[in-house]
């Protein structure tokens, strides 16, 4: 997600630890902790470079139960990862934990993160499509029906198109491309599959991260690391789907915020990339109303409605990288579970409240408590 990259890490050592000997503690010294249940293998390369990672339901099944792995069927309980070291979007049952099939045709693992893909993904469930940011500045359309791509769009750009973000309202895409000279933000219409507004971000130094779309105030909402040359000031920016333009901007302060999740009261978890805190914004107004200082150092943070958590893929935690665990009612830290290097992405299925955390050279590392 990041734009700054320091070449391919090397894995020295990767320890999952589970059950209640290893597994750090608790907020509260009762009830169960979190830890690994499984890991899902990945086919192919091994899994060294990766983005993105979702859970998200289409129209492909009605029966959110459905467990069924025959050919030709879909669960909608599904997980998809942005696999850069397979050229390809990974899609797995999440409600058995299986690989079932990738979509290959992207860039892939260049060597350096401003070329890559896949990076973003995003399901448009309205039309059993999933969209997809790749290396070259285009997002790719993959019919979901067929598990095919089906269309490549240019946004206009040299770099990566980034993180992705759908307004299902509007029915816009919004999609970061931070690699720029002079990022900026691309809107693309799904029913046309057309590019209809580009917003410059020409304050961002250092990147673009996670856009949001928020279904109370019919706005997005995009993450921006650092605005101007100190690294302690950051942003979030609005961006009107209707004027197709920034429609506010909301400092942050010793943050550089990456990860964006939008969970209850209008609370949108920041997930700060500085090692200071974790911070939750209200998105009417961008006052900051807690910081939570247990875990730090993220990239990808998800809000699971199944179970109302935040989760966080802190990589670059103080402590080392962990699976953060907050409360999104109260906004109170839970849990910190050890994951491995690099460790940057995080999803979670509301069905059955398994989160997924993709570990470097290992395959797919599936929590619970």
């Amino acid at each position: 997600m990041k734009r700054r990259f320091l070449g391919p890490l090397v894995v020295t050592g990767i320890f999952i630890f589970a059950g209640s000997q290893a597994a750090p503690a608790l907020a509260h010294d009762t009830g169960p902790t979190y830890h690994q249940i499984a890991l899902i293998s990945v086919p192919g390369k091994p899994l060294l470079s990766f983005d993105i990672s979702i859970v998200a339901r289409s129209n492909l099944s009605d029966n959110e139960d459905d467990r069924s792995s025959e050919v030709g069927e879909r669960s909608n309980q599904t997980y998809y990862l942005a696999d850069r070291s397979n050229n390809a979007v990974d899609i797995i049952n999440a409600a058995t934990n299986t690989f079932q099939t990738r979509v290959a045709g992207f860039v892939g693992f260049t060597g350096n993160n401003d070329t890559s893909g896949p990076n973003g993904i995003v399901v448009v469930a309205d039309r059993d499509e999933l969209w997809a940011g790749d290396g070259n500045s285009s997002v790719k359309i993959i019919d979901l029906r067929t598990d095919s791509i089906v269309k490549s769009i240019s946004t206009g750009g040299t770099n990566r198109a980034d993180e992705i973000a759908y307004d299902p309202k509007d029915k816009l895409i919004l999609v970061a491309n931070d690699a720029e000279t002079h990022p900026f933000a691309t809107l693309i219409d799904t029913r046309s599959r057309a590019v209809v507004g580009n917003i410059p971000l020409d304050d961002a130094t250092n990147g673009v991260e996670q856009p949001v779309w928020d279904p109370q105030t019919h706005l997005f909402y995009i993450s921006i690391p650092q605005v101007g040359a100190d690294p302690a000031d950051g942003a979030v920016v609005v961006i009107d789907p209707k004027t197709r333009s920034r429609a506010g901007f909301f400092p942050v302060k010793n943050c550089q915020p990456a990860g964006l999740a939008l969970g209850p009261k209008q609370h949108l978890l920041l997930g700060c990339s500085d090692p200071t805190a974790m911070q939750v914004m209200n998105a009417r107004g961008g006052a900051i109303v807690a910081t939570i200082s247990q875990v730090s150092g993220a990239d990808e943070v998800w809000y699971n409605a199944g179970d109302r958590h935040y989760y966080v893929a802190a990589r670059n935690n103080p402590t080392g990288p962990v699976l953060g665990i907050i409360d999104a009612e109260t906004d109170r830290w839970i849990q910190n579970v050890p994951t491995g290097t690099n460790a940057h992405s995080v999803a979670a299925n509301p069905i059955n409240n398994e989160i997924f955390v993709p570990l470097r050279g290992m395959g797919i590392g599936v929590f619970h408590r």
